[in-house]
């Protein structure tokens, strides 16, 4: 089982965005400390819910700030960039880290960052598979061109080639999966999928399954589906008794949530639902391991077994506090980790 930190660069009430990015930079340095496997980088646009807007900037940061673990972004909104450009910083980062960096791309929302950008509506509709499909090229192919409806350019060379590290075809690539199309989607390339921490074992489990059933029926082979690295992104709080771990997100949690959620704009004025915030949280104390360390390892391994993932990326800053997020880090690799084998 491999165990990461999920680090979102949180801005919760009262804190001022320098505090929320030097929290995201020393979970990474305490997560390698606590010799987890990997930190993932979410990346938002305009709200407090997230302030990091360049997953990939930041995922460079902490790729030199650390020498053993793992650095992935959870994920880079596709539709807000450029597909080679993009590809061109994920191979750079690949290159550079020894292999130590994985691209997660997800399809976003419909939020105003598509007119700030001049992305336009499309490119979240119906331009994430040409995006992907684009991207995907440029990570695998010497040469490059395009005759798509949203990227149409003459074939140039690949600079840097990403494969160009011994052993390595080029960096891992992950797919937030929140919909079967999506499912479909990263099943046809035969992407693993970074799965959202609102989701419960039977839900993860139905979509690896019909992950599985699609990546199949899209020729690629059966020794690589069963070994395919899907991500559960998921909420870690540990204690020394259960209910203390789940107060202390209850106690914070649910501001960070209002305040950051409501702060997002959509780009056409459409309507939508924000879930209550403290009843998400209290759901997200009761998926994931919240609690203490022997209840975190059995919950991670009840996931594990039911959905047949193996890689978990955890937010550990849901207190709000640097010194909590640290000692949190620290009992997930100490404590927990032992039991899990």
């Amino acid at each position: 089982m491999r165990v990461g930190a999920f680090v979102l660069a949180a801005q919760f009430p009262g804190q001022g965005h320098g505090e929320a990015l030097y929290r995201a930079v020393r979970s990474a340095e305490v997560a390698e400390q606590a010799g987890l496997d990997a930190v993932w980088v979410a990346e938002h646009h305009f709200v407090p819910y997230g302030v990091c807007p360049s997953a990939v900037t930041l995922a460079a940061l902490l790729l030199g700030r650390t020498r053993t673990i793992g650095v992935g972004t959870a994920v880079s909104v596709l539709p807000n960039v450029h597909p080679v450009a993009l590809g061109e910083q994920a191979a750079m980062l690949h290159l550079t880290s020894g292999g130590r960096f994985t691209l997660g791309v997800g399809r976003g929302g419909p939020w105003v960052d598509l007119e700030v950008f001049n992305s336009g509506l499309g490119a979240y509709e119906e331009g994430f598979p040409e995006s992907l499909e684009l991207l995907m090229r440029w990570l695998r192919e010497p040469r490059v061109g395009s005759a798509g409806e949203r990227f149409a350019f003459r074939e140039v060379p690949v600079v840097p080639r990403p494969d160009d590290l011994l052993g390595s075809a080029g960096p891992g690539v992950v797919v937030a999966c929140t919909s079967p199309p999506s499912v479909r989607l990263a099943a046809a390339h035969g992407l693993p999928m970074l799965l959202g921490m609102h989701s419960t074992d039977e839900e993860k489990a139905e979509m690896v399954a019909l992950w599985r059933k699609c990546a199949l029926e899209a020729g690629s082979p059966p020794e690589k589906v069963a070994a395919a690295g899907h991500v559960a992104a998921g909420v870690v709080q540990i204690a020394d008794r259960s209910p203390e771990a789940a107060q202390t997100l209850l106690k914070t949690m649910p501001g960070w949530l209002h305040h950051g959620l409501s702060a997002h704009v959509t780009v056409d004025g459409r309507q939508r639902r924000m879930r209550d915030p403290h009843e998400y949280t209290e759901l997200l104390c009761a998926l994931h391991p919240v609690g203490t360390p022997r209840l975190c390892a059995d919950r991670l391994a009840a996931t594990s077994e039911r959905t047949g993932i193996s890689r978990f990326a955890l937010l550990a800053e849901g207190s709000g506090d640097l010194a909590a997020t640290e000692d949190n880090l620290r009992r997930l690799g100490g404590e927990v980790l032992p039991l899990l084998g």
